[in-house]
C-alpha cells in the first residue's frame, strides 16, 4: 500500500521516519487538535527542554562540561558566591545532585568552597579564575547554539516565548 492512500483500516496515512507509515493526523506541529501527550503542557515543555539541551550539550562537550555544570558556572559568574541552597535553586538541581556536580567542579579547580561573606559560619561556592576562563571558552559555542535556535524558530518568536515562559513560572511560583 502506498503512503497517502490509506491503511488496512481505511485511514489516511503519510510517510514517517525511515520509511514507516504514520497516521495522517499525527502532525509534527501541535495545534488545537493535539491529543494525548501532545495536549499536555508539561510534556511539551519537557520535550522542548530536551531538544534545546541536546544542542546545548553538544556545544559544551568540547570542554567536558554538562548542561547542569554550565548552569552552576553561570550562576556563580556574578562573583558573589552562593550557598548550596541558592545554587540548587538557580541551577534547577536537587541538593544531592548539586553536591556531586560541585564536587566535580572543585576537583577541576573551576569552583571552590569558602566562607560566605555575609555569614562566616556558612559555606559558599565561588567561581575560580579557571572557571571564568572556562566560561569564556564556552561563550562561542553557546552563542552559536543560540543563533541556531533563533534562525530556526525566529528571534521575535523566541523572545516572546521566553517572556511567556518567564510569566508562566512567576505565576505558578506565586
Amino acid at each position: 500500500m502506498t503512503a497517502g492512500t490509506g491503511s488496512a483500516a481505511g485511514e489516511r496515512t503519510r510517510p514517517g521516519k525511515a520509511g514507516t507509515v504514520m497516521p495522517a493526523d499525527d502532525r509534527t506541529e501541535a495545534g488545537p487538535a493535539a491529543s494525548g501527550l501532545g495536549s499536555s503542557l508539561a510534556y511539551l515543555l519537557s520535550r522542548a527542554e530536551r531538544s534545546v539541551n541536546r544542542g546545548l550539550s553538544a556545544a559544551l562537550s568540547a570542554e567536558d562540561v554538562t548542561v547542569e555544570q554550565w548552569r552552576i558556572l553561570q550562576a556563580l559568574a556574578d562573583g558573589r558566591g552562593h550557598s548550596m541552597g541558592d545554587l540548587a535553586e538557580a541551577a534547577l538541581m536537587p541538593h544531592p545532585t548539586l553536591t556531586k556536580a560541585v564536587d566535580r567542579l572543585v576537583e577541576r579547580a573551576v569552583v571552590y568552597r569558602g566562607h560566605d561573606p555575609a555569614d562566616r559560619r556558612k559555606v559558599a561556592v565561588f567561581l575560580a579564575d579557571r572557571g571564568s576562563d572556562l566560561l569564556g571558552r564556552l561563550e562561542a559555542g553557546i552563542a552559536e547554539h543560540q543563533r541556531a535556535i533563533l534562525a530556526t524558530y525566529g528571534a521575535d518568536r523566541a523572545e516572546r516565548l521566553m517572556r511567556d515562559l518567564d510569566l508562566l513560572v512567576r505565576s505558578l511560583d506565586d
